[in-house]
């Protein structure tokens, strides 16, 4: 069972988050409410899967706080966690090695489906976060598609069934197999599993 530490000064949103985890029988969960402790956890005898980091948090100074904690921890995945910091600031932080971006304006479904994405050795950064240049920012590929076929298509991505994306979206499944059925025709590929190794082979999410 993979050990994850979350770390973040905010006691309702690390212990909700953390029990949420918990409750899903999947992982094992740590907890710690600034850098310095979190990085003193990390050096326990418990070896940490997965390092949550909240970006504004004390000890952080914005992205210096990931760069310490990637230095000390080179083989350990880090995702941040934010519920203010913008685009630019996500893009930043997958420069300097987080292996994950998660808002936490996701629902828990949708954040555990990143967690996993992560600890299977994918970088998650949901498309949809942020507003500036996101249609400017599509590869030529995928300029077709509509906002809602890319969100479909990053729900694809992680791996959920037409039922979890309806829900994590909330519109009607029959709406979901339309949004797929456009995304496959558009891209040129036959089946879910295609789309999804297209989007991962650019860099999309």
């Amino acid at each position: 069972m993979p050990n994850i530490l979350i770390a973040d000064d905010h006691d309702l949103v690390r212990d909700t988050i953390a029990a949420y985890l918990e409750a899903s029988g999947e992982f094992r969960v740590l907890t710690a409410s600034d850098l310095d402790g979190a990085l003193e956890k990390m050096g326990g005898l418990d070896a940490i899967d997965l390092l949550i980091l909240d970006y504004h948090m004390p000890g952080m100074n914005g992205l210096v706080g990931l760069e310490r904690a990637r230095k000390a921890f080179p083989a350990t995945k880090i995702a941040m966690l934010s519920g203010v910091a913008n685009r630019d600031v996500a893009n930043k932080a997958m420069e300097k090695g987080a292996d994950g971006f998660i808002p936490k304006s996701l629902t828990a479904a949708s954040m555990v489906n990143a967690i996993r994405f992560v600890l299977a050795g994918e970088r998650y950064f949901p498309f949809d976060f942020g507003t500036a240049g996101a249609d400017a920012e599509k590869p030529a590929a995928f300029s077709d598609l509509s906002d809602r076929e890319m969100q479909t298509l990053e729900q694809l991505c992680i791996g959920l069934s037409n039922k979890e994306i309806a829900r994590n979206l909330g519109i009607q499944e029959v709406t979901v197999k339309l949004h797929v059925k456009n995304v496959l025709s558009k891209l040129g590929v036959t089946n879910r599993t295609q789309a999804a190794l297209l989007a991962k082979e650019r860099h999309l999410f």
